[in-house]
């Protein structure tokens, strides 16, 4: 029998057409349906997101780079400046620790309350180390983008995802989210933040969702909310669709209140948001 010169590849052995532009809607579906079958798979019912900056430090590292730079005197406002930031990224730890504590302690089966981050440093690493760190299991959504931002250590292995598509990335934060926390952060906190806000407002999401915007000084600096109202642009009731605080324990306690009274005590919140 003649020896084959070649074998046919089958089209999804086929590497070059599934990163080919022909292929898009392959990718883009195999974005939804294997991030779905892992979280079915462990058994994410829900998810607390967490955004927030990926350039804010821990306090100890903060705090090496502040020694280092008083001790050289070079750039010691801007040190000093991520020294005093370095406090969102304690209160994200503390607040996804004592969160997960909680969540451990419902009954049931099913993972509730799951904290998920954009699986990158800072803010991000904070929420996942704290989840860590109360031994439970925990989410990272990390993305492909120029600057390269790694995977934190502190995911649960089977939970970190990596994306290319942003907008599946962020379908995947808001289906199964009861619960965003927004601590300080950039441009792409902010695309996140009014992303799910709009949302919220325009009932494109329609099960009940806790949204806390936490960090007074910094926001107050950096957005300004009352000029909408005042030229009509928003309702004055669009105001209430996020609480404000500066304070772990104030976070701890609205979350856990609004979703023991909105999700856990009302048997006709949805799983999830189609």
């Amino acid at each position: 029998m003649e020896e084959r010169r070649f074998r046919a590849v089958k089209a999804y052995k086929n590497e070059a057409f599934l990163n080919s532009q022909e292929a898009r809607s392959l990718r883009i579906l195999a974005e939804y349906l294997e991030p779905e079958s892992r979280f079915e798979e462990l058994r994410i019912r829900d998810t607390v997101v967490v955004f927030g900056s990926s350039r804010i430090l821990s306090r100890a590292e903060a705090s090496e780079r502040l020694a280092e730079a008083e001790r050289t005197g070079k750039d010691v406002e801007r040190v000093r400046r991520q020294h005093e930031l370095s406090r969102y990224y304690e209160d994200t730890r503390e607040l996804a620790a004592r969160l997960t504590t909680w969540s451990k302690g419902l009954s049931g089966t099913d993972r509730r309350f799951v904290i998920c981050s954009g699986g990158g440093p800072g803010i991000m690493e904070a929420a996942n180390r704290g989840a860590s760190e109360a031994r439970g299991e925990n989410i990272g959504l990390n993305i492909s983008i120029p600057q390269e931002q790694n995977e934190n250590p502190y995911i649960t292995r089977r939970l970190a995802f990596e994306f290319h598509y942003f907008f599946m990335r962020k379908y995947w934060f808001a289906y199964l989210a009861k619960a965003f926390v927004i601590m300080p952060g950039g441009f792409g906190t902010l695309d996140e933040f009014m992303e799910i806000l709009t949302l919220i407002q325009t009932r494109r999401i329609r099960k009940k969702c806790a949204l806390v915007l936490f960090g007074t000084e910094y926001w107050d600096r950096v957005l300004r909310f009352e000029p909408f109202v005042e030229f009509s642009t928003i309702d004055p009731k669009d105001l209430e669709l996020f609480h404000r605080t500066d304070s772990v324990d104030d976070a701890y306690e609205y979350l856990t209140t609004w979703l023991t009274r909105n999700v856990l005590n009302d048997s006709s919140a949805p799983g999830g948001e189609r």
